[in-house]
Parts: structure tokens; C-alpha cells; sequence
């Protein structure tokens, strides 16, 4: 899981939570089932279970993979639309390619983040490029949904590329934990991905018996995901293991460990912390769209239906199966 790392962390500004700060209780945990999406690429859903009043302003997150591909079995999504939303697609091992009807596109590969605001709508396609496709490899990822509040659903489509070089790296006091801030900020330090909804997305490796107390914004949710490994999270040390969400209550910090002793294929603990500002209004979800009414979801069907949402490109190496409903 290589990501993005530092041979020093001890050389990066180093964050904690104020003694002060009101621990975060955890809430809950669930543990995420697994399915297929697109053409059939293996996932885990993240939020599975979870009530979506912890969830708000995130609606969905899917880690895809950790799967190695033999030759020929690469398989990403054929055209599909959105609209109302934004996707955040965020590769630790392996490439993905995206193009979109709106002129956004581009290849992404280790610790790289494709972030799309589908607003008023557009299509658009992921796949691996032809090359992993025929040599095959491993392929992990994550893809997460970010609601839009009803004033910015109708905005016009933007793409951002988000280079993994470019993500802010921070440490824990003793440099046990290595944070890479993809979007928000932590602590005064701020991420490259610029949002609409203020959100603070974080990647956390833990090495083993870490611990990591962070400041969290009082008026943020808080979750935690894990990618691999095992440890606790909260001040009551919950157990939480891959594939395992954590929801956490209200606070000013919060709280996850690394367990002592890791299986040999995952050496540390890895985690994505996510939190933002609820938005707080009625959500109308279906497929790809997610708009605050059933009126408008039926608009964006036959917007969509009638071409409106946009065109498929007539080129060139990225090739689905036509767009899904």
C-alpha cells in the first residue's frame, strides 16, 4: 500500500489534539459488505448500515479492491451520468483512467485523486488503461460520494487532478503516524482538494502500537474506515479491523490506535478519516443522482434520457459498454 510515504516523518510539522479537547465517543461500528460495481470490479460498501444522519454530508464510499488482477481481468465502469454531487476517487495501488463529457480526464496512479463535481450534470467513464489491463497487477482504491447542497446542484461541472505529491504530509508527536490531508485542512494545514461542501479527508498510516490523538472540528462529523490492518479507535479503545467503519459523536478530537502486533501482509494500520459539515436538507438518491426531491430526480432521469447531461466523446482508448441507468 504504498500510497504516499516519507523515509522521516519526524521531519513533518507534527499535529495534536489540546489536552483540553472533548474526546469523540464511538458510536458505532459496522462492518462493510462486498458487492461489484461497473463491469464488475470487487468493492466494499463503506457506509453500509449507517444511518445517514452521521453520515451527511457524505453519501456513499466504496474501497475497491484490494484485488491483484491476472492479464485480461481489469475492469472499471462503462459511461454512466451524475448530477447533484461530487465524486472523489482516490488510488493507493494501481491506475485508473477517467474522461468525462465535460473535457475532464486524465490517469491517476499511486496516491493520486481524481475529484469531479458533477453539479448540473455530465458522463463520464473509469477504467484501467489498456496497458494493466493486459499485463494485469494490483489495484486498490477508494471512491467517495460528497453531497452538494441544494444551492451548488446545479453548478456547472468542474475536475480537479490531484497529484499525490501534492497532498499536505503531517506527523503525530512521536512520528508514529504518517497523515496525508487530501482535501480540508487539519490543524491549520490544508489539503489541496478544494470543496464545495467543507469536508476534511485524511489518510492515516499507523505503524504498529501508535497512537494518534487529532484536533476535529466541533461542528464536523467524524468517521473512521479501515483499509488494512487492525487497532482501536476512541478514548474507550474499540476494536476495529479492515473493511470496519467507525462512527464517532460529538467532540473535539479524536482518538485511533494501532494494534501491537500486525499479520505479516499488512504491516501497519491503515485509515481514512473523514469528516464535514452536515448539510442538513432532504435528500432524493437514486442511481447516480442525488438531488432534495423526487421531482427532481425524475428532471434529471429525462434530462438525462433526452441527452442533456451530455455526449460521449467519439474518441479514443477508453471504451464502455454504453451508460448505465
Amino acid at each position: 500500500m504504498p500510497a504516499v510515504t516519507v523515509e522521516n516523518p519526524l521531519a513533518l510539522p507534527r499535529v495534536a489534539a489540546p489536552a483540553d479537547a472533548v474526546a469523540r465517543p464511538v458510536l458505532a461500528v459496522t462492518t462493510a459488505p462486498s458487492g461489484f460495481e461497473g463491469e464488475g470490479f470487487p468493492v466494499r460498501r463503506a457506509f453500509a448500515g449507517i444511518n445517514y444522519r452521521h453520515l451527511d454530508p457524505f453519501i456513499m464510499m466504496d474501497q475497491m479492491g484490494e484485488v491483484e488482477y491476472a492479464p485480461g481481468e481489469p475492469k472499471g465502469t462503462p459511461w454512466h451520468p451524475h448530477r447533484g454531487f461530487e465524486t472523489v476517487t482516490y488510488i493507493i495501488d494501481g491506475v485508473f483512467d477517467h474522461q468525462d463529457s465535460n473535457g475532464g480526464g486524465g490517469t491517476i496512479t499511486n496516491g493520486d485523486t481524481q475529484w469531479m463535481t458533477a453539479g448540473s450534470g455530465l458522463l463520464h467513464i473509469e477504467a484501467p488503461p489498456e496497458s494493466l489491463v493486459m499485463s494485469g497487477g494490483l489495484f486498490h482504491g477508494l471512491q467517495l460520494w460528497v453531497n452538494l447542497p441544494a444551492k451548488d446542484k446545479m453548478m456547472a461541472p468542474r475536475y480537479q487532478d490531484i497529484r499525490g505529491g501534492s497532498v499536505q504530509l503531517l506527523t503525530s508527536p512521536d512520528g508514529g503516524a504518517l497523515l496525508r490531508v487530501i482535501a480540508g485542512e487539519l490543524d491549520g494545514h490544508q489539503g489541496p482538494g478544494v470543496t464545495h461542501t467543507p469536508i476534511t479527508m485524511i489518510h492515516a498510516t499507523l505503524a504498529p502500537g501508535a497512537e494518534v490523538t487529532l484536533p476535529w472540528r466541533e461542528d464536523f462529523n467524524g468517521l473512521a474506515y479501515v483499509l488494512a490492518g487492525r487497532g482501536t479507535v476512541g478514548a474507550e479503545r474499540r476494536p476495529v479491523q479492515v473493511g470496519q467503519t467507525a462512527v464517532f459523536g460529538a467532540g473535539g478530537s479524536l482518538t485511533v490506535r494501532a494494534d501491537e502486533k500486525q499479520d505479516s501482509r499488512t504491516p501497519d494500520l491503515e485509515v481514512v478519516l473523514l469528516g464535514g459539515q452536515p448539510i442538513r436538507e432532504p435528500m432524493a438518491h437514486y442511481g447516480p443522482f442525488v438531488m432534495n426531491t423526487r421531482e427532481e430526480l425524475q428532471q434529471a432521469f429525462e434530462d438525462f434520457q433526452k441527452g442533456r447531461l451530455g455526449s460521449v466523446p467519439a474518441v479514443h482508448g477508453m471504451t464502455g459498454s454504453g451508460p448505465q441507468d
